[in-house]
């Protein structure tokens, strides 16, 4: 007996005149973002993802902006592969923060700052930004994207980029009633040269503060201090050799961190070396994660493909399950519950600061 289909496929070759009708072609991609033009006036950010709140972290006549270049859009690159996506950002010189919102029934009154990394090159807001929003928002975490300015644009990486993560932290805290957050559990989460920075703010935040307390500014009053602290393979910390070890304050954050092992070896040192640091004092809540498998992002992997950050699963790999791990830690600390009461964290590190060294 003959197949049904055998018989149509039969019938399209006896009968040339027969012809499928023309599909119409796939419409242009819409909504692709874009930066906002150049102007005379400073570079007003847009937001990366729709509905994100797009704060500047200085006033124009900061002493900390470069007004040179001010005025400068940013720069996408975007995604080759997905329309729409931006992979990245540079020629960044009005540094922001973009916010986005927990749904309210479901509002922990966490924010967590993402730091992408790029090797202080590019700013992945991608992969180690935007991709955590929605991740993030089903735990009913608020989630807030920094924009900070970079090294390749002629900024320092331990000094410009570290203010612009200690700006960003006062900046979301002294927003924290308008946001509903609660100022108690404002965090950081940085990647690679991100993650460099964030370790930078777990122990610069007091000389910061000491700094920006003139009467004219108006978060003179506001902690830059994060409540914790995610460093996410991490660049050099101040802890690194080459740099001159900075006193560890008593109320030092907790801190996640995670690295690939001997695969990604440099990085893995760096996240040991703040770790070992903070076990030398005994800090409580420090947890650190280093997986017998992966890469850092970026690199080359056996089949030729490349190691992607942030939350994407690494070919199978074990590293790929991180974030899980990051949201074990946090609920035991206490930042899953509800905004307003204290946190295991706060609690500890209170415990800590009142025991003598």
């Amino acid at each position: 007996m003959t197949h049904p289909h055998h018989r149509f496929a039969t019938l399209l070759l006896l009968s040339p005149v027969f012809a499928f009708a023309q599909l119409p072609p796939l419409p242009a991609p819409m909504d692709i973002p874009k930066p906002a033009p150049s102007t005379n006036t400073p570079y007003t950010p847009t937001p990366i993802l729709p509905g994100g709140i797009v704060l500047t972290l200085y006033p124009p006549d900061s002493p900390y902006l470069n007004h040179a270049r001010l005025n400068e859009a940013e720069q996408y690159n975007m995604s080759h592969s997905v329309p729409g996506r931006i992979a990245s950002i540079v020629n960044i010189h009005n540094p922001s923060i973009e916010i986005h919102p927990a749904d309210a029934a479901m509002n922990t009154g966490a924010a967590v700052i993402l730091v992408p990394g790029g090797g202080h090159n590019t700013l992945n807001v991608g992969s180690e930004g935007a991709d955590f929003v929605p991740y993030f928002y089903n735990y009913g975490v608020n989630t807030v994207i920094l924009r900070n300015r970079l090294r390749r644009d002629g900024y320092n990486p331990q000094t410009d980029e570290v203010n612009d993560a200690l700006q960003a932290i006062r900046l979301v805290r002294a927003h924290a009633k308008e946001l509903h957050l609660d100022p108690n559990k404002i965090g950081m989460m940085g990647f690679s040269a991100g993650a460099e920075l964030t370790a930078a703010a777990a122990v610069y935040f007091p000389d910061f503060d000491k700094k920006n307390n003139s009467p004219s500014d108006p978060l003179s009053a506001v902690s830059s201090r994060p409540d914790f602290v995610g460093l996410i393979y991490p660049g050099p910390t101040p802890f690194a050799p080459n740099r001159t070890a900075p006193p560890i304050p008593r109320n030092v954050p907790p801190a996640f961190i995670v690295c690939a092992g001997s695969g990604d070896r440099v990085h893995a040192m760096w996240a040991d070396e703040y770790f070992a640091a903070m076990l030398a004092q005994s800090v409580p809540n420090i947890e650190m994660h280093i997986y017998a498998r992966g890469r850092h992002p970026g690199q080359p992997l056996p089949d030729g493909t490349h190691m992607t950050g942030g939350l994407t699963w690494r070919n199978g790999m074990p590293f790929g399950d991180w974030q899980d791990r990051f949201i074990d830690w946090f609920r035991d600390l206490g930042f899953l519950g509800a905004p307003g009461v204290e946190t295991r964290a706060a609690a500890d590190i209170d415990s800590y600061m009142k025991q003598s060294r």
